[in-house]
C-alpha cells in the first residue's frame, strides 16, 4: 500500500510528520491492505495562516483494485486530529465495502 501526501502551502509537510501519519494510516488500515493499492492524503488549512477552530481539512482517498476510489473527509483543530478522524471514517467505510464483497 503506497501512501501519498499532499498539503497546501500554509501547512508544513515536514518529513517527521509525514512518517508519523504514514505509520498511523498503515496501522489503521492494515487489515484492508490486500484490497488497497494506494492511499492519497490531502491536507489543507481552510483559513490559511489565520487561527481558527476546526479549520484543518483532511481528505483520505483509498484506491482499491477493481473498484472506484473511496474518499472520506474530515476537519479538525490540528493535522493530527483531522487525520485520525479521517482514518476512523475510512475504516468504517472499508468495513462496509469489504463486508459486502465477502457476502457475494
Amino acid at each position: 500500500m503506497t501512501i501519498q501526501f499532499n498539503t497546501d502551502k500554509t501547512l508544513s509537510g515536514e518529513e517527521r510528520q509525514e512518517e508519523y501519519f504514514t505509520s498511523q494510516i498503515k496501522e489503521g488500515l492494515e487489515r484492508f491492505s490486500s484490497h488497497i493499492t494506494r492511499v492519497e492524503v490531502h491536507l489543507k488549512d481552510e483559513n490559511g495562516k489565520k487561527e481558527g477552530y476546526n479549520d484543518i481539512s483532511c481528505l483520505l482517498e483509498a484506491r482499491m483494485e477493481g473498484r472506484q476510489p473511496l474518499a472520506v473527509s474530515t476537519k479538525g483543530d490540528s493535522m493530527k486530529e483531522a487525520v485520525s478522524s479521517a482514518i476512523d471514517k475510512m475504516t468504517n467505510a472499508m468495513n462496509k465495502i469489504v463486508g459486502k464483497m465477502q457476502e457475494h
